[in-house]
C-alpha cells in the first residue's frame, strides 16, 4: 500500500507574505500541527489522505512551479520521498515552518515563523515573526537568518509593528497581503 499524506488543501494563488510576496505559487497545506497558536488560519479538522502521486498530479495542474508547503506544521509530514517526487516535476519548494523540527533535505527555501521554543530547525532563509511585543531580537539571535521580517498579528497591531521596525531597521515589514486584497 502506498504511503499517504493528510492534506488540508491544495490551491493556486499569490504568495501573500514575506520575501516572495506577490509570487504566483501553488500551496500545499498539510493537516496537523504540534503547536496551537490562537491566530492560526488552518482548519485542522478537515483534510484527506492522498498519495505523493496524487499530490504531484494536483500541484502540476497549475502553471507556476513555485510550491509553498505549509500547514499546520509541514515538517510533520514532508519527507524526502515526497520532496523527490515534487522535484522531479520541476518545482521550487518553499516551506513555511514553526521551526520545531529539522527540514528535510531538498527544500529550496525555508521560511521560519517561530512560535514557542524549543526550536530544532537547522537552516533558515527568512525569519518571519508574528509580532506581539515579544523580544524579537532574542528570537533572531537564537534563530539567525539573512532576512528578517515582522508581521502584525492578524493586522491588529500594525502601527506598533511599524514603530518597532522604524526603530530597528534591520527588520522588514511583512503584511498578509492576500487578506488585504481578498484572495486565498
Amino acid at each position: 500500500m502506498k504511503k499517504t499524506y493528510k492534506v488540508n488543501e491544495i490551491f493556486y494563488s499569490l504568495q501573500g507574505e514575506g520575501f516572495f510576496t506577490g509570487t504566483p505559487a501553488v500551496f500545499l497545506r498539510f493537516c496537523g500541527c504540534n503547536r496551537r497558536c490562537e491566530f492560526c488560519d488552518t482548519d485542522f479538522a478537515s483534510g484527506k489522505e492522498i498519495t505523493a502521486d496524487e499530490i504531484v498530479g494536483e500541484i502540476s495542474r497549475y502553471p507556476s512551479r513555485h510550491l509553498v508547503v505549509t500547514g499546520g506544521e509541514p515538517t510533520l509530514q514532508l519527507d524526502s520521498d515526497l520532496i523527490k517526487d515534487i522535484k522531479a516535476a520541476s518545482f521550487f519548494i518553499q516551506i513555511e515552518t514553526n521551526g520545531s523540527n529539522p527540514v528535510a533535505t531538498g527544500v529550496d527555501w525555508v521560511t521560519c515563523s517561530p512560535k514557542d521554543a524549543p526550536w530544532q530547525i537547522d537552516r533558515i532563509d527568512e525569519l518571519k515573526v508574528v509580532y506581539q511585543g515579544q523580544d524579537v531580537e532574542q528570537i533572531a539571535s537564537l534563530l539567525p537568518a539573512p532576512r528578517l521580517f515582522l508581521q502584525p498579528c492578524s493586522g491588529k497591531n500594525t502601527s506598533e509593528t511599524i514603530e518597532y521596525i522604524l526603530a530597528h531597521p534591520h527588520w522588514r515589514l511583512s503584511l498578509q497581503t492576500h487578506k488585504l486584497i481578498d484572495i486565498r
